[in-house]
């Protein structure tokens, strides 16, 4: 009897969880319309006919809280920011994070403020190239193998579709950005969908393709 409960309760908070992260992903039965939103912009595959240049100012300048439809216009457009990777990491959704910084840094020097950019698994597809071990070797970033890179991170430049992440959308203060390395908004690059990185001997970005 004792062992019964007890599966029973383990398959009901078994599901309560499934639930609350199918919601959290929005696409649980009480998602919200902004979460539901959110969910069919990140998982957008193809890629944005144009992109218009952002810097990191230019994302922070994104306006905050603003209403959906002014949200939704913005994330038709597609951009690209040049800098370098700070930190490659494993989403729970099994993205592909990536902190776009604007001064490389050698291993054991601070990080710095970043724009967060996200590389989905439908953008990414059975790429043998866009693997997690092939854009660690691509970017050379201070964060996500089991050790730093010696020459520091690769010059690159990242593109795609705008997204406001409203989970994440605090500015930061100058204090955190002087001392700490915070997200610079909730805006960002979501999916990308192009990366290029910097040939010193061309003096120009090349594609790395999937």
């Amino acid at each position: 009897m004792i062992l019964r409960f007890a599966a029973a309760l383990s398959l009901a908070l078994g599901a309560a969880a499934l639930l609350v992260y199918l919601d959290v992903m929005g696409q649980g039965p009480l998602a919200g319309e902004a979460t539901r939103h959110m969910r069919a912009m990140k998982d957008r595959h193809a890629a944005p006919a144009a992109t218009t240049p952002v810097t990191l100012d230019d994302i922070a300048a994104l306006p905050h809280r603003a209403p959906p439809a002014e949200v939704a216009a913005l994330e038709r457009r597609g951009v690209a920011i040049e800098g370098y990777i700070q930190r490659l990491l494993r989403a729970s959704d099994d993205d592909y994070h990536l902190e776009v910084v604007i001064t490389p840094r050698r291993s054991g020097g601070p990080d710095t403020t970043y724009a967060a950019a996200e590389i989905t698994p439908g953008v990414r597809g059975a790429s043998p190239r866009w693997t997690y071990d092939g854009l660690l070797a691509a970017f050379r970033p201070n964060h996500g193998g089991r050790t730093a890179w010696d020459a520091g991170p690769r010059r690159t430049r990242v593109s795609g579709w705008l997204l406001y992440d409203f989970q994440y959308d605090a500015l930061p203060s100058e204090w955190q950005k002087r001392m700490g390395a915070p997200r610079i908004s909730g805006w960002e690059i979501h999916p990308v969908t192009r990366i290029e990185l910097w040939d010193d001997s061309l003096g120009r970005y090349l594609d790395y393709p999937r």
